[in-house]
């Protein structure tokens, strides 16, 4: 990359010039336009007067915003616009005109409801990358079936293998469906912009957060295929791999991960347990899974004899995969959080200095601009309308006082 040390100061990332609509609300699609928005794409974030994001209202608050909203929307602008009065559907139509992607997440049927179908909004702006994230896809059975994080794990499998085996299964802690709608959302996207780069057309992209969640199952997919039964709950541990889990200390818990023959060799040698590693029973991958109840309370014996601090000095010198199991705040003051910049604190126009998680990808050489807090609803838009759509104050203080689109009254009087 040729470009001046001054000039990447200012530089917001690979996206920068990518110009988002915004439709989304809740978790999946302000998850992927949250990634977007960290690669340096501009997000404008189009939400319903008066209540905005439902997320808003999600408890605890601080400065009056939410926690949640907070934890998904950072680098982005807002624009309350009521897109069932024809004249915000218009305004949508013309900030199109200037976008290069749309991306929504409501139930199929919706956005052609508003007069906003991707036939529209791709015959105003050809060159659009048109991204709907639903929960079950735009075709198929369960299209029109309402559909949360919870539903997702159930109905594709995920949440039968989470739990302790003979328990009930267990929904995972983070709220991998959503989230993971959201992530392949971002790369088709991505994906999308770069094919139009050689053909000059947009595209519509049809992302499901059970097609997401199916696309995850992984190798347990293909070990129900293999086997022909289901994959079963094993807590910590792993279906196919021993030892690896969970195992006791003295004054806690420590993760043992010992994918290869080497691990298994040094984690042997570590414990004192030298003699395993020369038994021809666990000699094996498949030896030591035939083994499992016997390797785990060998090595659980040895691992309750010290304490979580010097268990992980012996793991570590052994060059162990392994790990205390933190809580979320002690991960995220972790030297190795602190190191990659993962939590930065930001200047939010109501809750004043806060923290927010940083971003995930990293280019060295090339440091992005500082993030910006997550918008008040409305926050942006008279800045959009006159910046994009060339219009006047009085133009803007007549729509805001007409209902088509809110903002908060500071900004009103900011920009008079």
């Amino acid at each position: 990359m040729s470009t001046s040390s001054g000039a990447l100061s200012n530089w917001a990332g690979p996206l920068q010039g990518t110009r988002v609509i915004d439709l989304t609300r809740i978790l999946s699609g302000p998850f992927a336009t949250q990634m977007l928005g960290d690669l340096g794409a501009e997000i404008i974030k189009i939400e319903r007067p008066g209540t905005g994001d439902e997320t808003r209202g999600f408890a605890p608050f601080i400065g009056g915003e939410s926690h949640y909203f907070l934890g998904v929307n950072r680098n982005k602008k807002s624009l309350a616009l009521d897109l069932s009065d024809p004249r915000g559907r218009d305004i949508l139509i013309d900030l199109v005109r200037e976008a290069d992607v749309l991306i929504e997440n409501f139930r199929p049927g919706v956005m052609e409801r508003l007069g906003l179908s991707y036939a529209v909004l791709a015959e105003a702006n050809p060159r659009l990358v048109y991204c709907a994230i639903s929960g079950f896809g735009q075709d198929g059975p369960l299209r029109d079936a309402p559909a949360f994080d919870i539903v997702i794990q159930a109905l594709t499998g995920v949440l039968s293998l989470n739990g302790e085996p003979g328990g009930v299964p267990t929904k995972l802690g983070i709220p991998l469906g959503d989230m993971a709608g959201g992530l392949f959302g971002a790369i088709a996207i991505l994906a999308a912009l770069n094919e139009r780069a050689s053909t000059g057309a947009g595209r519509q992209i049809d992302v499901s957060l059970f097609d997401s969640l199916i696309g995850m199952l992984g190798y347990y997919a293909q070990l129900a295929f293999v086997t022909g039964r289901d994959p079963e709950p094993t807590g910590s541990r792993h279906p196919n791999i021993v030892p690896y889990g969970v195992y006791p200390a003295s004054d806690g818990t420590m993760v043992i991960a010992c994918l290869t023959q080497i691990f298994w060799v040094k984690l042997c040698a570590g414990l004192g347990i030298s003699e395993m590693a020369e038994d021809p029973r666990f000699a094996t991958v498949t030896g030591r899974v035939a083994h499992r109840d016997i390797i785990d309370a060998a090595v659980s014996e040895r691992t309750r004899t010290f304490t979580v601090q010097q268990l992980g000095k012996i793991l570590q010198d052994a060059d162990i995969p392994s790990a205390p199991i933190l809580g979320v705040t002690a991960a995220l003051t972790h030297p190795q959080s602190v190191a990659r910049n993962m939590v930065v604190e930001v200047d939010h126009s109501s809750a004043g200095d806060m923290k927010m998680t940083g971003r995930s990808i990293k280019f060295p050489g090339s440091p992005q601009s500082a993030s910006s807090a997550p918008p008040r609803i409305g926050e942006n838009g008279p800045q959009i309308l006159r910046d994009l759509l060339g219009m006047s104050d009085g133009d803007i203080a007549r729509l805001a006082d007409a209902k088509v689109i809110e903002t908060p009254n500071s900004v009103l009087q900011e920009s008079a």
